[in-house]
């Protein structure tokens, strides 16, 4: 990567840091949008770092929310999601050396479909739904984590649904979407698809993250969450749209 390559990685990584401290998610799309559009790195190294940063991101949170995580809807979630992860990862690695315009098709395919879905949440259900659909939805976002580290969507818009006190809601979900990205972590290390290139920009991406977040902390913005939300969701849309255009014009 040049130096402006750099610059504009960094840039992306504190605009995808603020994105999560005022939404409480969408890291991970909102990087993999910005680098994938600008073509800083490949799809796989980038899906490798959202991973990384992401977990690293979470552990700080797990640390005090712990004691609230529902364990019957986690080990549901997580259960589904196992096999997921490793087909996602193994689809990715297909692609990435057979079809690349498929996989940038598919890559913004992805952040438009997960932004339309955070912009349209369900209505909670009456009843809690079976452990069969939390594996379900765990599937869907094992696979999408294991493409792209973008598993959050599907989850979170299942997790929301359900008549669960929200600190143990947030809790579980975050759990849950953390376990996953470890499991892809451990993938992604065994088969070796984990690049020196990867290494060196979550080393690079470190500082503004963590830097970011102590800001967020000790300045929080005044800012509404659901004006930012319909920001970030809108430059997804508008991210999503680019890259498969682009993939499909060859650029």
């Amino acid at each position: 990567m040049s130096g402006a390559q750099v610059a504009l990685f960094i840039a992306f990584v504190v605009v995808a840091t603020l994105a999560q401290g005022l939404t409480g998610f969408a890291f991970v799309l909102v990087l993999l949008g910005l680098a994938g559009l600008f073509q800083l790195a490949p799809v796989t190294d980038l899906a490798n770092v959202a991973t990384t940063l992401a977990v690293l991101g979470a552990a700080a949170m797990l640390r005090t929310s712990l004691r609230h995580v529902d364990r019957t809807a986690y080990r549901e979630a997580v259960a589904g999601s196992a096999p997921g992860v490793l087909a996602g990862v193994l689809l990715l690695q297909w692609l990435s050396a057979n079809v690349m315009t498929v996989l940038g098709v598919l890559l913004g395919v992805t952040i438009f479909a997960c932004a339309i879905t955070m912009l349209r949440p369900g209505n909670v259900l009456p009843v809690r739904s079976s452990g069969i659909w939390f594996g379900g939805f765990g599937l869907l976002s094992g696979v999408l984590g294991g493409l792209f580290s973008a598993g959050g969507p599907p989850l979170v818009y299942h997790f929301y649904r359900q008549p669960m006190a929200m600190e143990a809601l947030r809790a579980t979900l975050v759990a849950a979407l953390t376990t996953m990205s470890v499991m892809r972590i451990v993938v992604v290390l065994a088969t070796g698809q984990f690049s020196l290139l990867a290494l060196k920009m979550i080393l690079l991406a470190a500082p503004a993250v963590l830097g970011t977040s102590w800001l967020l902390r000790r300045y929080p913005p005044r800012w509404r969450r659901e004006t930012v939300l319909r920001i970030v969701c809108v430059l997804l849309l508008a991210t999503g749209v680019s890259i498969a255009a682009s993939a499909l014009l060859g650029r």
